[in-house]
C-alpha cells in the first residue's frame, strides 16, 4: 500500500508549528492516497522516524517522501538522507521514493512576483525589494538566490532587488535592511523567502516593526506558503509517478 511522508523543518514556535500542520493537512485532503503522515526534521513532533513508523503500522510497503524545503542545503544533502538511510536498513522491505526540494522554479518566482504586487497596492518599478533567505554555509544557496533575484527583477521591472540572510551567510538581516533603507527611492517590499511562519520570521517582523515605527515605508509579503503555488507544487511532488 502506498504512503506519503511529508518532512518539514520544524520550529520551537508552537503557533508556527500548528500552522505548518494545518497547511499540510489541507494538502493531504487534496490527495487520494490512503496513508499520509506528517513529520519534522527537528524541534517539532512527530520526528521523521515516528512518521515513517506510523506509515508502516498503517500498512505501507511503498513510501514517497516529500521534503518541504525550498532549496538544497545541509538538511537536504546530509541530515534527511542520513535518517532515511537508517530507516531503509531497518525496514528493507519498504520501497522508498524521495522527492527533491522545490528548487528555483519559474512557477514559484511567478508566485513571489504576485505576492509583491498584492502587498503593495500601487506597486511601482521605483520600489525596492529585499529578499530574505534562511541562510546556509552551502555556496549553492548563494547561486540559487542570485537566480531568484534575477527572476524577480525580470518579473517586476524593479532594478533595486537585493538579498540578505537570517543566519549562516552574509549579508545578514541587519546589514541588508540598513543597505536597502539607505538606497531606496520609494517603498521597500521585503520578501521572506521562507515556506512557513517560525522564529526566524518573528525576528524579521520585529526588525521591520522597528523601522516602520521610525516612519520608513517598509512592508513584507509574508511566507511563501501564503500563495497557492506552494500547495500545487507539493501535490505534484507527492503524486508524480
Amino acid at each position: 500500500m502506498k504512503a506519503i511522508l511529508y518532512i518539514g523543518h520544524g520550529t520551537r514556535y508552537k503557533k508556527g508549528a500548528e500552522e505548518v500542520k494545518s497547511f499540510i493537512i489541507r494538502v493531504m485532503d487534496q490527495i487520494d492516497v490512503p496513508i499520509q503522515e506528517i513529520s519534522f526534521l527537528e524541534l517539532t513532533s512527530p520526528s521523521i522516524e515516528e512518521g515513517f513508523r506510523r506509515c508502516i503500522e498503517r500498512g505501507a510497503d511503498e513510501i514517497t517522501v516529500v521534503p518541504l524545503f525550498l532549496l538544497a542545503a545541509g538538511h537536504i544533502k546530509e541530515d534527511i538522507p542520513n535518517v532515511l538511510s537508517s530507516l531503509k536498513e531497518k525496514y528493507p522491505q519498504v520501497q522508498l521514493n524521495v522527492r527533491d526540494p522545490f528548487g528555483v522554479q519559474e512557477q514559484i518566482l511567478d508566485g513571489v512576483a504576485e505576492m509583491i504586487m498584492e502587498t503593495a497596492a500601487d506597486f511601482s518599478a521605483r520600489d525596492s525589494i529585499l529578499i530574505v533567505g534562511r541562510g546556509s554555509s552551502d555556496q549553492e544557496i548563494h547561486k540559487a538566490f542570485a537566480e531568484i533575484t534575477s527572476g524577480i527583477k525580470k518579473r517586476t521591472g524593479v532594478k533595486h532587488v537585493s538579498v540578505c540572510y537570517l543566519a549562516a551567510a552574509e549579508p545578514n538581516l541587519k546589514e541588508g535592511l540598513q543597505s536597502i533603507c539607505e538606497q531606496a527611492a520609494r517603498r521597500i517590499i521585503v520578501v521572506p523567502y521562507l515556506l512557513f511562519p517560525g522564529l526566524l520570521l518573528n525576528e524579521l517582523n520585529h526588525s521591520l516593526r522597528v523601522l516602520q515605527n521610525k516612519g520608513l515605508p517598509i512592508m513584507h509579503t509574508g511566507p511563501l506558503s501564503r500563495h497557492r503555488v506552494i500547495e500545487e507544487i507539493i501535490i505534484r511532488r507527492a503524486t508524480q509517478g
